[in-house]
């Protein structure tokens, strides 16, 4: 329960440092494309200094680093997307549009999962709908396409943290996240050719574009995402989707804060953002309880099978005729062939018998 608690803490701590996201995308006047190349080259350039990253690249199986490869090509779609959206709209419209990937997460993990859809997921998912739409009601025709984007956004989000929930127990977190980071640079250096961007794919940032991406890259990417794929392996993708639901309400406030965003928020937009931290706070993560669950059932059937196993060695033992009526019904219920048994204690008997 405490790791648990912990993880959940480190959750909200990463909510918090990904608040800063949104605030310096609309800072940094580069492309969506260079900005998000420049940010996931320089976090992965800082973990290849790290040798236990080399000594983790070394042993992990080609199969699973093509498969953290994929995820970072989810990653970088997300972000570029992200990143659009703000530079189409404003850092407070693009973050709230986020809120919605529990709303996908609900449906795309059960069906990756192959698990059955839970209830209480969706609806608070659903709850955060109505939530999403006061947040964003009033604002501008000229900014629908970065809404539009923002919606793309969170379900590419959603997708992240499905795979990442699935795959989070077989890597070392910061081999991981190099991985993921620079799989998803090349995939975008890659496709930059068909992208719709004006300019060179990683221009030179000037130094006051270069102050805002070492802190997005390290305060607000490695740090977050090493601690997130820590806590997941503690708590379930739809709980931490739902804490870094905070993450708009963070940007939002820090938006006001530094860039004079509250003159375009009306009621409507506090009124949702009550909503989405209501249902954030209303939320009770079910997986450890499920967990606790599934294993206490696996305790219960481990027992229920050593006993029958020890059942039938006493039977043995000390079992009546007719034998071969009661050694079938021995084989039937605890699955044992019980001759076996027989013959390694006759075995035994004769070899007690030689040393005596």
């Amino acid at each position: 329960m405490q790791t648990h608690s912990k993880a959940r803490l480190q959750m909200h701590f990463c909510a918090f440092l990904w608040g800063f996201t949104a605030i310096f995308g609309k800072l940094i006047t580069l492309s969506a494309v260079a900005l998000v190349c420049w940010r996931m080259l320089l976090v992965c350039g800082a973990l290849l200094l790290l040798p236990s990253v080399w000594r983790g690249l070394r042993v992990m199986p080609l199969k699973l680093c093509m498969t953290y490869a994929g995820i970072g090509v989810v990653v970088a779609s997300h972000w570029l997307i992200f990143y659009a959206s703000i530079k189409l709209a404003n850092a407070s419209v693009a973050a709230a549009c986020i809120a919605l990937a529990p709303a996908f997460l609900a449906f795309v993990e059960p069906l990756l999962a192959k698990r059955r859809f839970n209830p209480r997921e969706l609806l608070i998912a659903i709850v955060t709908i109505p939530g999403v739409i006061m947040v964003v009601g009033g604002v501008p025709g000229n900014m629908h396409a970065g809404i539009v984007l923002g919606v793309i956004a969170a379900l590419f989000l959603a997708l992240y943290y499905s795979f990442n929930k699935r795959m989070v127990h077989h890597g070392d977190p910061l081999t991981v996240t190099c991985i993921e980071m620079g799989a998803g640079a090349l995939f975008l250096v890659a496709m930059a050719p068909l992208l719709p961007h004006a300019g060179q794919v990683l221009p030179l940032p000037s130094p006051h574009d270069a102050v805002w991406l070492l802190a997005l890259s390290f305060g607000c990417t490695l740090l977050p995402f090493s601690l997130m794929l820590v806590a997941m392996r503690h708590v379930s993708a739809f709980a931490s989707q739902i804490i870094t639901n905070l993450e708009p309400v963070y940007s939002v406030v820090l938006a006001g804060l530094f860039l004079g965003e509250q003159r375009q928020l009306g009621v409507w937009f506090y009124v949702g953002v009550v909503v989405i931290v209501g249902a954030v706070f209303a939320h009770r993560d079910t997986a450890p309880k499920a967990a606790s669950r599934d294993t206490g059932e696996v305790v219960a059937s481990g027992r229920k099978l050593a006993s029958r196993l020890l059942l039938a060695r006493w039977t043995l033992w000390t079992g009546s005729r007719p034998w071969r009526i009661r050694q079938l019904r021995l084989q039937r219920t605890t699955g044992v062939d019980t001759r076996d048994c027989r013959s390694r204690q006759r075995k035994d008997s004769q070899v007690l018998q030689e040393n005596s």
